[in-house]
Formats: structure tokens, sequence, C-alpha cells
């Protein structure tokens, strides 16, 4: 059912009236009539007369007063009807040509209506930062452990190894054959491709690999200190890491260019999966720009499985056989 030509209320500003010409809405609008009055559905908006009166007899001849106010109820009462036939097919909604058929007219909010709830995400709280009584630590997800994060080191940024568990903060310029080097770095893996599960077999294993790797040549073949020039062991010894028993062995290394510096191979059973070994190397340059060697005990004796704070660890307790 399609209403006749008439302004009705505007879907799409109901303060106002649109003239509808039967088919479609035309671009006529005006002033939404007081309240009390039926929409006039006869008056074609524009000059000229209009199209008649809208549906209903009209008075006939020699009617009264009587018959003219029949005339204005069934008129009243038409355009009721068709009032309410717009308002049933505005709910209906709009379609692509603009018919009052096919769209819903907006609703608009009175002044007592609550004001609409905002889409967007309230701030997220901000993690706060690690305080004095629980020092900022590092994760190896892979082997189950935690680092702690001693001063002046920092999480690794622009690493090429992707088995640094932290570095000591800045950079310098390396002092042979160029390059950006760091004063200290603390490397964790899992030792797989070993058959050998002593952790002081594997730690004497590779120590000279820990040295070469850090003061002789880097990973595309350069020679950022000269070369190894000389090494010799310093420490060595069973150690307690998360509660499990491990062995370390440290060396002074000596290069052709620097001041060279201390690398130790620190091995012990893993906590989590299958108890693979764990490694963990220490690099530190020596010279008054390197960390101090005490680090490599603090961080040693640090190391806790993942969500276990009470196992401690450290240099000279070993627990256990190492062998």
């Amino acid at each position: 059912m399609t209403p006749p030509p008439g302004w009705y209320r505007d879907p799409s500003a109901p303060h106002q009236e649109r003239w509808w010409d039967g088919t479609a809405w035309t671009e006529h609008r005006r002033a939404a009539e007081p309240a009390g009055y039926g929409p006039a559905v006869g008056q074609a908006p524009g000059p000229g007369p209009g199209p008649g009166p809208g549906p209903g007899p009209g008075p006939g001849p020699g009617a009264g007063t009587g018959g003219r106010g029949k005339a204005v109820a069934v008129t009243v009462a038409a355009a009721v009807l068709v009032a309410a036939i717009v308002t049933g097919v505005f709910v209906l909604g709009e379609d692509d040509g603009g018919s009052p058929r096919t769209r819903t007219p907006p609703v608009t909010e009175s002044a007592t209506d609550p004001a609409p709830v905002s889409e967007s995400p309230s701030p997220s709280p901000t993690s706060a930062a690690p305080s004095a009584d629980d020092p900022a630590l590092v994760e190896d997800q892979l082997n189950g452990v935690t680092f702690p994060l001693p001063d002046g080191w920092v999480p690794p940024t622009y690493v090429a190894e992707d088995d640094v568990m932290m570095t000591t903060d800045g950079t310098y310029d390396c002092p042979a054959d160029g390059g950006v080097c760091r004063h200290g770095l603390v490397l964790s893996r899992t030792v797989t491709a070993n058959s050998e599960s002593s952790p002081k077999a594997l730690a004497r294993q590779d120590i000279e690999d820990a040295a070469d790797d850090a003061y002789d040549r880097d990973l595309v073949g350069n020679k950022p200190f000269g070369g190894v020039e000389s090494h010799h062991e310093v420490a060595s010894g069973p150690v307690a890491v998360a509660g499990r028993a491990g062995y370390y062995v440290r060396w002074r290394v000596r290069t052709a260019e620097g001041p060279g510096g201390y690398v130790q191979s620190t091995v012990f059973p893993s906590t989590v999966g299958t108890e693979s070994p764990i490694l963990v190397r220490y690099v530190f340059d020596a010279g008054e720009d390197g960390p101090p060697l005490t680090d490599m005990d603090r961080i040693t004796k640090g190391i806790r499985p993942i969500g276990d704070a009470d196992t401690g660890g450290g240099v000279g307790s070993g627990i256990g056989p190492t062998d």
C-alpha cells in the first residue's frame, strides 16, 4: 500500500514535514504543523493551486453547520488513518529510491534522554616500574628461567644473536675492524646437539668457543678486537643455579686490540621439560669500562625458575654431583 500525495513527517528530519508525491519524496519541506492537527494531505507545495482536498466526502449542497462538522470529523479521521499508514510504512525502512517504504526515520534525543555511551576504549593501565624490592627481570621462556637485571644492564635491542638475555647499556666503536661493540653480554641457550649431559664436561667444552665468538671473530667473519692472542683460566667449579647442580668455567682473554675481557660458561640442568642442559655464557670487557665481575656471580645467583622466587644458587654453593 502506497500513501497518497501529501505532507508527511520527514524521515530524515522529524521536526519538519516533507512532500510525498505518491511515489517518491520531493525536495519540498516545511515546518511541522502544531500538535492537534492532522497532516494536510491535499495541498501541494509550490505556486499555483495544488491538488484538491484529501480523501473523505466534503459537505454537500445545503448542508448546515452540523454537516460541516461531520465533514471535518471525517476529514480528520481520514488524515489520522493516512498518518498511521505512513508511520507503519516508515517502520519498514526506506528503499534505494528514497521511498518511505524502506527507511526507518532517525530517532532524535529528547532533553531527558541519557547521554550516549562513548564507544572509544578506556585507556589500559600502564605497568608500574619495578621497585627496589622487586628488581627487574628478563625471562628465558624456552628454558623456563628468569634472570635478574642489575644496574647498568638492559634487555637486548638491535642484537644479532637471538639468545641474548641482556646487554650493558650503550655501545662503542670496536677497536679493530670497526662496527659496534658492547661492554657486556649474557646469553642463554639449550644444549641439544651434544650427547654429553655432564654440566662440568659441557662447560669445559664450551669455554673456548665462548672466547672465540666473543673476542676473535664475529658472525660475519670480522675481527672487532684484532683476534684472540691468549687466554687463561681464572676460576671454575660447581655452582647451584635455580636449585640445580651446575658447573662454571671462567677465562681471561687477551686480544690484539683493546683490553680484552672475560668469558664464562655456566651449565646446569633445566627445570622444565626433558631437563636438557642450559648453557649461560657471560662476556665482560676488561678495563675500567667493563662491567664488574661480581655481576657474573650476582646474575648466576639470581637465576630462578619462572614463577619461583625462592630457589637460590650461586658460585660455590654446589648441590650434588656435577660430573
